[in-house]
């Protein structure tokens, strides 16, 4: 027979409402009540039924996570550390995937509001607008976007775009070309700011191509773009782009990095295995998943479920193999 509710009442000698209030609202239970109820509910294996809770109490203990392309190295390493906190938290996470397509975006927040207390936005391709509209009924975090009024975690792409700027020029680079992200991304936007205001003081050339896709083929597809400029240095969006840079000039006939450097950004598994290794921008993706769901529980936590707090997270460029000088000083 599964233990009931009942049976812990009877064990920890409570009534049925101060086992219920221990699960549901455990500040109002005084602490050597809700510790003997525990412990009672340890001992028989007692796990409260969390549908029924949802109906009766509105709290799920469910977060949405959506993320703008699963498949990409970037966003499985912030899933697994944001599930894994979470759990520990006691709440589980519902992980959905858009596609990088907006609108798909807007339809999981609406299925999802109906299924969990909060949200995660991982690098969203929404508008602020639509996202601040969205976030009218449901706490929300966002990942890599500034939306004001909403709590968010930042990777400070705008250091790393900077410090690649400068080890490119630092190794004789006149010649420099940004390939951006996806239209939409506040990631690539801080990138070519950063990355042009740094141009600028190291007095080298900086071209900037975008919008394009953050994948493999973008960057096979941008490699021609690089060859008309006669850039010498690359940064591109992710290492996915980077990836596919490097393939591309090869098709042409292009070594890396005896004729071009290319720098990627995310420091992901694929850019690491590569040959050449990939010099890139690390991305603290894993302490990004915990300060995520720990300011999304903190707004939940909140009277009026709203918080606009804000974490700025530190990047590092790890240089590898895909950086030299140009060819003119070898």
């Amino acid at each position: 027979m599964a233990v009931t509710i009942r049976d812990v009442a009877r064990a920890a000698g409570v009534h049925v409402s101060t086992v219920s209030r221990t699960f549901s609202a455990p500040n109002l239970v005084k602490v050597d009540t809700r510790e003997r109820v525990l412990a009672a509910a340890a001992e028989l294996g007692y796990r409260p039924n969390q549908a029924a809770r949802a109906l009766t109490t509105g709290v799920t203990h469910n977060l949405g996570l959506i993320v703008a392309d699963i498949a990409n190295p970037f966003f499985p390493p912030l899933i697994k550390s944001a599930q894994s906190y979470a759990r520990v938290r006691g709440y589980q996470v519902f992980v959905a995937d858009t596609d990088e397509d907006p609108r798909a975006e807007e339809e999981l927040i609406a299925i999802l509001a109906k299924q969990v207390d909060g949200v995660v936005l991982v690098s969203p391709r929404l508008s602020n607008t639509a996202i601040a509209q969205l976030s009218a009924d449901l706490p929300f975090v966002v990942v890599n976007r500034s939306v004001k009024g909403l709590p968010a975690v930042l990777m400070d792409v705008s250091s790393g775009a900077a410090a690649a700027v400068e080890h490119l020029a630092g190794l004789g680079h006149r010649r420099l070309m940004l390939l951006g992200g996806p239209r939409g991304s506040w990631t690539s936007e801080q990138m070519c700011r950063s990355a042009a205001a740094a141009a600028e003081r190291a007095g080298v050339a900086l071209e900037i191509t975008g919008p394009n896709a953050p994948t493999e083929r973008g960057g096979q597809q941008a490699a021609a773009a690089v060859l008309g400029a006669g850039a010498t240095g690359v940064i591109a969006y992710n290492d996915l782009m980077a990836i596919g840079t490097i393939e591309g000039l090869a098709g042409s006939g292009v070594e890396v990095p005896r004729e071009v450097s290319v720098v990627g950004v995310d420091d992901t598994i694929a850019g690491r295995v590569n040959r050449p290794k990939l010099t890139s921008i690390a991305m603290p993706t894993q302490e990004a998943g915990r300060s995520a769901v720990d300011l999304l529980l903190h707004a939940i936590d909140l009277p009026a479920g709203r918080s606009a707090a804000k974490t700025t997270l530190e990047t590092s460029l790890v240089i590898r193999e895909s950086t030299a000088p140009p060819p003119d000083l070898k």
